[in-house]
């Protein structure tokens, strides 16, 4: 696509996401999302079908979000347990930061993402077996390396660590002061891990 398009639509996605997030999927008109960008309807219908595809643009750009934040941190990488501790805490930080930085992909992630239009039904579903596979992935080498307890099911596991972090990122969007949460959260999720999973 051309840059102009790419930011055109990208605007778009940015003010449907903002709106959904304020408003809630099932709310929320094409004409709330025309107000929020100061556009008449026509623009949206030159990028997309409809609202239904607008919305799933938006859940694929937050989920593009996280895996950008992500991108960088290799599951496999680390050899020591020190590296190993570090990449979890790194980790933490950074999907700590991104919730904060922006909460709208949060509300949108959790509360729209399975309201939107069957015309789509395993996008949720999908980022969530991508997002248990990377843990997965990142426990298995834990695993491996003596780190974590190998009778478990390196998979379940990843589903159990990645609801602790979907739960604490829920809590993120309803205090009124996230920045307190964010030591104790990131201690909690790795002293779970490394007192309740590691090996002895």
């Amino acid at each position: 696509m051309p840059g102009g398009v790419v930011d055109k639509r990208d605007a778009i996605l940015r003010a449907a996401g903002k709106v959904f997030a304020e408003r809630g999927y099932h709310a929320t008109g094409i004409s709330d999302i025309a107000r929020e960008l100061g556009a008449g309807h026509g623009t949206f219908y030159r990028y997309f079908k409809n609202k239904e595809d607008i919305a799933r643009s938006v859940v694929s750009r937050a989920l593009g979000r996280i895996t950008d934040a992500l991108s960088d941190e290799d599951p496999g990488s680390s050899e020591t347990l020190s590296q190993y501790r570090e990449q979890v805490r790194r980790i933490g930080h950074k999907l700590f930061e991104l919730v904060v930085a922006e909460p709208e992909l949060g509300r949108i992630l959790f509360y729209d993402a399975i309201a939107i239009d069957r015309a789509e039904p395993d996008l949720a579903g999908q980022a969530m077996e991508a997002a248990a596979a990377y843990t997965a992935a990142f426990i298995r080498n834990g695993q491996d390396r003596g780190f974590l307890r190998r009778d478990l099911d390196a998979h379940v596991v990843g589903l159990a660590v990645n609801g602790m972090i979907v739960t604490g990122a829920v809590r993120l969007l309803h205090v009124q002061d996230p920045a307190g949460m964010r030591q104790p959260w990131i201690h909690t999720v790795e002293t779970l891990m490394f007192d309740g999973l590691g090996s002895s």
